[in-house]
């Protein structure tokens, strides 16, 4: 007779049995898995796309603000040492191809058969549990369902998930009320969510001598505004109207040469010199709530009645939120306004904190009621928008110990931001200019060489740091 000790025992190694489901082969999700192989636990990376790090390579153009150093995982590297790969040199900071290329997809061909293409994960749940089914639910696997790209379904057992998916795929709408605006999926042919690739001829032909709106006041607002102004110096009738929900202050446009990341100040600087010169106009205070149809041009509305001249096209730059729809069946604990675990929430508030301010954090601020289910990466962010590639490694360092049983290693801090922090990023400058305010330190005020606005250059990621 096998009494309940052996059955809880003999149901606990078939669960060691199933591997980890990561949700995701972007750089935290890869990550993830290599820090699952080192501490000898086997991981399944579910990828929707047909490549390694499918939505870094949409936006291939765009330059990140850290360095090399900065966005690559230990773990990994070591993963990838036996190969031959050698880390691309420290100080440079690369495009998001740069990334995909030389290191993401080298990661995912080193884990081989542990990565899935064309898997995407459409439900995640306890088996035979839902969510509201209490009884013996801790010790069922993880059942996690995919659609291939050959229109099959599986369903696949784990002992825990990871999920790594981000949030590109889910920017916010238009609509100033986190709706889409009245009109706005009608007009979705001439609206766009994205930075533009403007090296892209197609691109360009679709911008040039055109009259566009950009809505949004962050980094990838300010990246649009000069990409759009170095435009308009080739294409005459090039114009950008820029869409501000609130009003223009002192801080609207950054930190300048104050700010604590020069290459952010910079994309400030250079947003502030495309309306100084009279190439973007700005409607501040302006709440869209309806996108008409003027001819072949769109009309924005704001709620306040206000309707801004008529545009060809729209870029909405407003961020990012996560998708849940798949993760619904798990008891999560959520911030209600983030939509980040609660515990990290008030870690991560965009209105206290920035990328360099967030203090590390793993498993203890990422866990849920739901026993072994992580969200990481930018997902865990929810709608902030402060993510920086470093704190999601030491979120999968920290979550990999906890699985392999080391709650002390889980537990311990191990992250240390270098002292020129994610300062050396190049947005908008060039790596002569990116080593020249390196040099200053994080805090330090470059010197106005090192803020030279330039043009022409790669910008910074979509909402990112």
């Amino acid at each position: 007779m096998t009494t309940s000790t052996e059955a809880e025992a003999e149901a606990e190694a078939q669960a060691e049995a199933l591997p980890v489901v990561v949700i995701g082969a972007g750089p935290i999700g890869l990550a993830a898995a290599a820090r699952l192989i080192d501490r000898g636990i086997e991981p399944l990376v579910l990828e929707a796309g047909p490549a390694a790090a499918s939505a870094v390579r949409e936006w291939s153009h765009v330059r990140l603000f850290s360095t090399w150093s900065e966005v690559v995982d230990p773990a990994a590297e070591k993963l990838l040492a036996p190969t031959g790969w050698a880390r691309p040199e420290g100080a440079a900071c690369p495009t998001g191809g740069d990334w995909a290329a030389q290191y993401l997809q080298p990661l995912a061909d080193a884990l081989g058969d542990r990565v899935r293409y064309g898997a995407r994960v459409t439900g995640v749940s306890r088996a035979g549990r839902d969510r509201v089914v209490d009884a013996d639910r801790e010790a069922q696997p993880f059942t996690v369902h995919i659609l291939c790209t050959d229109g099959g379904e599986e369903r696949i057992l784990a002992r825990a998930v990871i999920d790594a998916s981000g949030t590109w795929a889910t920017p916010n709408p238009l609509g100033s009320d986190g709706l889409p605006a009245l009109g706005e999926r009608a007009a979705a042919d001439r609206i766009s969510y994205r930075v533009p690739d403007l090296a892209d001829p197609a691109v360009r032909a679709r911008y040039a001598g055109r009259r566009t709106a950009v809505v949004g006041t962050g980094a990838s607002a300010f990246t649009a505004l000069a990409l759009l102004a170095d435009l308009a110096e080739d294409a005459p009738g090039t114009h950008t109207a820029w869409i501000l929900r609130r009003g223009i202050g002192g801080d609207t446009f950054g930190g300048g040469s104050a700010d604590q990341l020069p290459a952010r100040g910079a994309l400030g600087l250079r947003a502030k010199a495309a309306v100084e010169a009279g190439r973007a106009t700005a409607a501040t205070g302006f709440r869209t709530t309806a996108v008409e149809r003027e001819g072949d041009r769109l009309v924005l509305v704001a709620e306040d009645g206000r309707r801004l001249d008529p545009v060809d096209e729209v870029i909405v730059l407003t961020g990012f939120r996560p998708d849940l729809s798949f993760v619904s069946e798990l008891r999560l604990a959520l911030d209600e306004r983030l939509q980040a675990p609660v515990a990290l929430a008030p870690l991560i508030d965009p209105n206290v904190h920035s990328c360099g301010t967030v203090y590390p954090h793993g498993v203890n601020e990422l866990s849920h009621p739901e026993r072994d289910v992580h969200l990481v990466g930018m997902k865990s962010y929810g709608r902030a928008p402060t993510f920086l590639a470093l704190t999601g490694y030491e979120q999968v360092r920290s979550i990999a110990a906890a699985l392999a049983g080391d709650r002390e290693a889980a537990e311990r801090v191990e992250l240390v931001l270098p002292e020129t922090g994610v300062c050396g990023g190049a947005g908008t400058l060039d790596q002569a200019e990116v080593a020249q305010v390196a040099e200053g330190g994080c805090c330090a005020t470059p010197t106005p060489a090192a803020l030279q606005i330039v043009t022409g250059t790669p910008a910074s990621a979509n909402g990112g740091c």
